[in-house]
C-alpha cells in the first residue's frame, strides 16, 4: 500500500506508486542477494507530485536496516533503469530507499502494552528489581 501525505493527490499518483512498489518488489526478490541484504519487504512508495522522486519504504529481516538501505541505495540506479523498461512512462522517478520504522514501533508498543497488562506490572521502572519487605 502506498503512503501519501495529501488527500488531494490524483488517482494516477496512487496507481503509479502502487505499480512501482509491485515492480520493485519483484526486481528486489529476483536480483538482490538475500544472504547479503536480508529478506526485504517494501511497505510503501511515496511519489513527489511531479513523479521525479520516489521514497521507497522497506522493512528487513535477517540483516541490519542500515546495511540493507545502503545496498538498496547503491543499486537504486540499476533498479531505476529496470523500472524504466517495465513501466513505459515518460518520467521514472529517482529512487531513495528508507527503512520503515513504523512496524518496529508497532511491535514495541504491542510488547509494552502486553507487559503493562501482566499481573504485578505496577512498578514504574520494569528494569528495577522489586523491593522486598
Amino acid at each position: 500500500m502506498s503512503r501519501h501525505k495529501s488527500k488531494a493527490i490524483p488517482g494516477r499518483n496512487l496507481r503509479l506508486a502502487d505499480q512501482i512498489q509491485k515492480d520493485l518488489a519483484g526486481l528486489i526478490q529476483r536480483e538482490i542477494d538475500v544472504a547479503r541484504a536480508g529478506l526485504i519487504t517494501l511497505s510503501g512508495v511515496e511519489l513527489s507530485p511531479d513523479y521525479a522522486h520516489a521514497k521507497v519504504y522497506f522493512t528487513v529481516l535477517g540483516a541490519e536496516p542500515d546495511a540493507a538501505a545502503g545496498l538498496l541505495n547503491e543499486k537504486a540506479g540499476w533498479l531505476h533503469s529496470q523500472l524504466y523498461r517495465l513501466l513505459h512512462i515518460h518520467t521514472v522517478p529517482t529512487l531513495r530507499f528508507v527503512h520503515d520504522e513504523q512496524i518496529a514501533r508497532g511491535i514495541e508498543m504491542s510488547r509494552l502494552i502486553d507487559r503493562a497488562n501482566q499481573p504485578g506490572s505496577y512498578r514504574d521502572d520494569p528494569d528495577e528489581p522489586e523491593k522486598q519487605s
